[in-house]
């Protein structure tokens, strides 16, 4: 690391570390993500003393959140067919996470502790990795730093460096290009990545055009037909054009529910279900009401009246990749604030077309979808009520549009496989005979 941010850096550690100690009760992400680093040297090492096996090598994976653990999670389940004599950790960093990490067949799975040489030193003496792959951008430089002294060989799969991304400005450069640099090999997305990833400090040599995992993942969840999924889907299943709402704030809310009143004067079959972004009482109440309001049956998620009800409330995490399987048409929220679009892969994998708001140039599955006709961008209610009411109207521009979004999926597939020959590498191990 830099020496000009070392210093500075390693007090940001010290100090997250003193809050975790003192972190008040409560639900905020701030507050869970503090409080799950109390003990946490101590569970990696009970674990290690219980579990690690260390006649076995283990592949340690981090991804940050849901997203970046639903690009690993392909990988992962790859590797594990095909080398179930390795054992493998899952760490990742925000509570959003929490009941994710779970799901993804870890040997262990926990919060990855604060960035400081302490920290890093214990968790590699407890793990003992034999390599260790960051999914997306996460990397973090001390204990990148402290696994590299160590021989331990380290990667990224479904690398992504946005031109608006905050790990490209002058500071963050300055903390991470040791740690870009000693990276072994790099899955780039697309060759614009790879080229800012060259520029972060990334070696080009290391670096391997891949695609982006999301995309596998994204079409393995629409050709799922589980029992779980079943179980969740049929009493929602009907008749009825549906609008599947994903991942939405009160700054797409405030667009969508009352151009979604003006498709109801027209089409009054018509369905929405939908699932806010941050599941607050606050907020889920705010949309209950807005739905009381205007005299339309409502019903959260779960309930009896669920199947019949004209706004269907999701007020759990987890089930909206499966809930766009009831989507004639999906919205994804995230486009009227600056902090971007939330995942479109999902709904466009289910042949759902997407409306998406304004701010998406910064989104590569957007720009692609918008330029294939399988999602649309509307920069206001009036738009969006333009784009649902021609769908209903004309059903063969639907019929169109569901095959753009679709194809869009189809044409990305293949990046994981792709991101576990790297991984391989890494690990020693040779391909495969047959594989692939």
């Amino acid at each position: 690391m830099n020496p000009l941010v070392r210093i500075p850096y390693a007090v940001a550690g010290v100090l997250a570390r003193a809050l975790a100690g003192v972190a008040p009760a409560g639900e905020s992400k701030t507050a869970r993500a503090l409080r799950a680093r109390r003990g946490i040297n101590k569970r990696y090492e009970e674990w290690a003393k219980h579990s690690r096996d260390p006649s076995r090598p283990l592949l340690w994976i981090h991804a940050p959140s849901v997203g970046e653990g639903l690009q690993a999670l392909p990988v992962i389940q790859l590797f594990r067919a095909r080398h179930p004599e390795v054992q493998l950790a899952y760490t990742f960093f925000s509570p959003s996470a929490e009941r994710f990490a779970p799901t993804v067949g870890a040997d262990f799975h926990d919060y990855l502790p604060f960035d400081t040489a302490r920290d890093a030193a214990r968790t590699l003496d407890a793990l003992r990795p034999s390599a260790l792959v960051f999914s997306k951008l996460d990397v973090w430089p001390l204990l990148a730093e402290s696994a590299a002294r160590r021989g331990v060989m380290l990667g990224m799969v479904s690398a992504t460096m946005p031109f608006s991304s905050l790990r490209s400005s002058r500071a963050a450069r300055l903390a991470l290009r040791d740690a870009h640099a000693a990276l072994d090999t790099v899955g780039s997305v697309s060759d614009a990545d790879a080229v800012r990833l060259v520029e972060a400090g990334v070696r080009p040599e290391r670096i391997t055009l891949t695609g982006d995992t999301r995309y596998d993942q994204a079409w393995a969840k629409a050709e799922a037909d589980s029992t779980e999924q079943r179980t969740l889907l049929n009493p929602l299943r009907a008749a009825r054009f549906t609008v599947v709402a994903g991942s939405t704030w009160p700054s797409d809310e405030e667009r969508l529910l009352p151009a979604w009143m003006e498709v109801k004067a027209t089409h009054p079959d018509a369905r929405l279900v939908i699932a806010p972004h941050e599941l607050t009482g606050k907020h889920l109440e705010a949309i209950e009401t807005w739905a009381q309001s205007h005299r339309l049956s409502f019903a959260r998620l779960g309930a009896s009246a669920a199947s019949s009800a004209e706004v269907v409330l999701v007020d759990r995490y987890g089930v909206l990749g499966d809930l766009y399987a009831l989507a004639d048409v999906a919205y994804v929220g995230g486009g009227f604030r600056d902090a971007g679009l939330h995942s479109l892969l999902e709904p466009a994998a289910f042949g759902a077309p997407v409306i998406i708001g304004p701010r998406h140039e910064d989104n590569r599955d957007a720009r692609h979808l918008v330029a294939s006709g399988g999602a649309f961008r509307c920069a206001d209610a009036n738009a969006i009520v333009g784009r649902i009411s021609r769908w209903i109207e004309a059903p063969d521009t639907l019929t169109s549009a569901r095959a753009a979004a679709r194809e869009v999926v189809r044409d990305g597939l293949g990046a994981a496989e792709r991101s576990v020959e790297l991984v391989e590498s890494l690990m020693g191990f040779a391909r495969v005979a047959g594989s692939g």
